[in-house]
């Protein structure tokens, strides 16, 4: 089966699949520090992996088709260096991540699933090698020149094979700054050719990928592989959008579809933190039209973009119809 066809059978009416918001943003609005820590939200599948099924929770009832583990920045050496933890205490704390998503969408669909509403999936986090390093590298991949594409697949290799063992609906390898991570993510996939999984890029700008490569280049790279069923950005602000898939629209393999889930458009600021800007935080939704019409099957936020985020973009593209994969 074609990645595309794979891909189709999540969707509903050929509408996109609504993916859900920022995971650390909701948890921080709860309450719950995570500022400065290497782990970030990873380290709540430890301490705290209540908080993560709360947040899951509140991301499916504001209408997610799709909730992402909160394994972004969770490895195996990061588990061990910061958690003291053993190699198999750590990939049974990077598993948990999809276990803890899907017995949340079994509670929300035993208990809050509307008549025809359709099955949540999950999406298994994987962050690049960046944001292991806790430097910001993930928007520069400054790291990559250092490293061997050999190098990166050993790096992703026990994550991916964590969160497939696990049963994630897909791998989604996120804020990919460099072509090289991307070619090694591309090879990597060959290991595991019954897994479905998308790939999105950070980019610094209309044109280029955080390391200065083309979009386009990026794009065709993701070309090579049958195991992807979308391509994209994330985490990026999201005026950037229309002109990255305008950029590679002619390049796309008609096998593959877009992703798209930028932040809120607001600023980062290593001293003072994101730099708020409501009117920016609402440009999703506003703009959610042209990416569906651009192609992208997969659409929903980064940093910032909480469930009221999604709940509005939700209401954009769909309305209050159902999406992904009907129940059985």
């Amino acid at each position: 089966m074609s990645s595309s066809r794979r891909l189709k059978k999540y969707m509903h009416d050929d509408g996109p699949l609504i993916l859900d918001g920022g995971l650390a943003t909701e948890l921080e609005a709860q309450g719950i520090h995570l500022q400065g820590d290497p782990l970030w939200s990873a380290r709540l599948l430890h301490t705290n992996p209540q908080a993560i099924r709360d947040a899951h929770y509140r991301f499916l009832l504001s209408g997610a088709d799709v909730v992402t583990t909160a394994t972004y920045q969770a490895s195996i050496r990061g588990f061990k260096d910061h958690l003291n933890v053993t190699p198999e205490r750590a990939r049974e704390l990077l598993m948990s991540g999809v276990q803890l998503a899907k017995e949340t969408t079994e509670k929300f669909i035993s208990e809050s699933c509307s008549a025809g509403q359709r099955r949540p999936l999950v999406a298994g986090s994987v962050g690049p090698y960046g944001a292991f390093l806790h430097d910001g590298s993930e928007y520069t991949g400054a790291y990559a020149k250092e490293m061997s594409v050999e190098d990166l697949k050993v790096w992703h290799r026990s994550q991916v094979e964590c969160l497939t063992a696990a049963g994630a609906d897909f791998v989604a390898f996120e804020t990919i700054p460099s072509i090289k991570e991307a070619e090694a993510v591309v090879e990597l996939l060959r290991e595991f050719p019954n897994c479905d999984a998308w790939l999105s890029f950070s980019c610094k700008d209309e044109k280029c990928i955080s390391d200065g490569s083309l979009f386009t280049e990026a794009v065709q790279v993701a070309n090579r592989s049958p195991q992807l069923v979308a391509v994209g950005v994330n985490c990026c602000s999201p005026e950037l959008v229309e002109p990255l898939l305008d950029s590679a629209g002619s390049v796309l393999s008609p096998d593959l579809s877009w992703v798209v889930y930028p932040n809120s458009g607001e600023e980062w600021n290593t001293q003072q933190g994101w730099l708020t800007s409501e009117k920016r935080s609402a440009t999703i939704p506003a703009l959610s039209r042209t990416w569906r019409r651009q192609g992208a099957a997969l659409i929903g936020g980064c940093c910032r973009i909480g469930p009221t985020h999604i709940a509005e973009l939700r209401q954009e593209l769909i309305g209050s119809g159902a999406s992904a994969k009907p129940l059985s």
